[in-house]
C-alpha cells in the first residue's frame, strides 16, 4: 500500500510527460503558478538544462547528546526532492526522528526509545492558467509515529490552488480538494494480551493548505506552512497541522534551519494529549 502512495503522483509525471510540450518563456514581471511546496526563490536560469528540466535535492541532519544527570541521543534526518518540467512541479519530503532515553532498572542501564515517527509526503502539481497562476494537484502522505496513539495515519488529496500574492521579497499560496484518510489505531500489550486489535477508521476529508514565505534578506527566508485535514463524518479524527522555520545560508550548498511544529489531532485516547510540539536545529546540504 506504501509504495502504490508513492508512485502514484509520480507516475503521473512521466506518463503525461512525452506529449505536453515546454511552457514556454514568460516576461521576468509575469511569474508561472507556483506550487505551495515550493521556496519563492527561483533557480538560476543560468544553470538549468537546455532541455527545460530541473531536478535538486538536499538531505538534513541534527543530532544531540546528553550525558550527566540525563543521558539521552537525539537524530532528526530527512531528505527533499523536487522536480520540473513544463506545467508539471513534483515535490517528496521524508522525515525521520529517533529518540533513545537511558532508563535505570533495578539491574542495570539501558537506553529505550522514549520517541519514534517517520513520515513521507509527496505532491505533484500542473498549472492550468499560467497568467492568473492557478494549478491541480494531488498529494499524498504517510506517518508512523510509535507514540501518538496510532500506528499510522495516510491521506490523499487532490483540488484546486493559487498563488495569491507575489512580490521580489515574499509570495502566498494556497490550496483546497476533498480527499481521504486512513488513521490505524494503537495497541498497548495489555490489550493485545487480552486479545484485542488494531482499528482502522476511514473517512472523506476537505484538505486544505496555505504557505507563506518571506525573504528577510537575502540570506534568511522564513516559511509558515498552514495545513487542515477536516473529517467530513461526526466524530471521526480531524488534523491540523502549523510549521514555522526560518532558514540562515551559512555556504553556497549549507544552510543552517530552526523549525516548530504544532500537530493537533481532534480525537485521540484518554491516554494521549491531542496536541504535540516539535523543535529542531538542522543542518541541510542541498546537492
Amino acid at each position: 500500500m506504501f509504495s502504490r502512495f508513492i508512485l502514484l503522483p509520480i507516475l503521473a509525471i512521466y506518463c503525461a510527460l512525452p506529449v505536453l510540450s515546454y511552457a514556454q518563456e514568460t516576461e521576468t514581471n509575469s511569474a508561472d503558478a507556483s506550487d505551495i511546496l515550493f521556496s519563492l526563490e527561483k533557480a538560476d536560469e543560468s544553470q538549468q538544462p537546455s532541455s527545460g528540466t530541473l531536478f535538486t535535492a538536499s538531505a538534513q541532519l541534527g543530532f544531540l547528546y546528553l550525558t550527566g544527570n540525563t543521558r539521552s541521543a537525539d537524530i532528526k534526518t530527512g531528505l527533499d526532492l523536487r522536480f520540473e518540467r513544463g506545467l508539471w512541479r513534483s515535490k517528496f519530503v521524508f522525515d525521520l526522528l529517533v529518540k533513545k532515553t537511558e532508563i535505570e532498572t533495578e539491574t542495570n542501564q539501558n537506553f529505550e526509545t522514549t520517541d519514534q515517527k517517520w513520515s513521507f509526503g509527496t505532491q505533484t502539481n500542473y498549472t492550468i492558467d499560467p497568467i492568473k497562476k492557478n494549478y491541480l494537484y494531488g498529494s499524498v502522505f504517510y506517518e508512523e509515529n510509535r507514540f501518538s496513539g496510532f500506528d499510522s495515519q495516510a491521506s490523499m488529496s487532490t483540488g484546486w490552488g493559487r498563488r495569491w500574492y507575489e512580490s521580489k521579497a515574499s509570495s502566498f499560496d494556497a490550496d483546497i480538494g476533498p480527499g481521504f484518510k486512513r488513521d490505524v489505531t494503537q495497541v498497548t500489550e495489555e490489550e493485545r494480551a487480552v486479545g484485542m486489535a488494531s482499528q482502522t477508521q476511514d473517512t472523506l476529508i476537505l484538505q486544505s493548505q496555505a504557505l507563506y514565505i518571506r525573504k528577510l534578506n537575502e540570506h534568511i527566508e522564513f516559511k509558515q506552512l498552514l495545513v487542515i485535514k477536516h473529517a467530513f463524518e461526526k466524530g471521526q479524527n480531524s488534523i491540523y497541522k502549523a510549521e514555522s522555520s526560518i532558514t540562515s545560508k551559512l555556504i553556497d550548498s549549507l544552510q543552517l534551519k530552526l523549525n516548530f511544529t504544532i500537530d493537533y489531532n481532534s480525537k485521540v485516547d484518554d491516554d494521549r494529549e491531542n496536541l504535540n510540539t516539535e523543535t529542531s536545529v538542522v543542518l541541510i546540504y542541498s546537492f
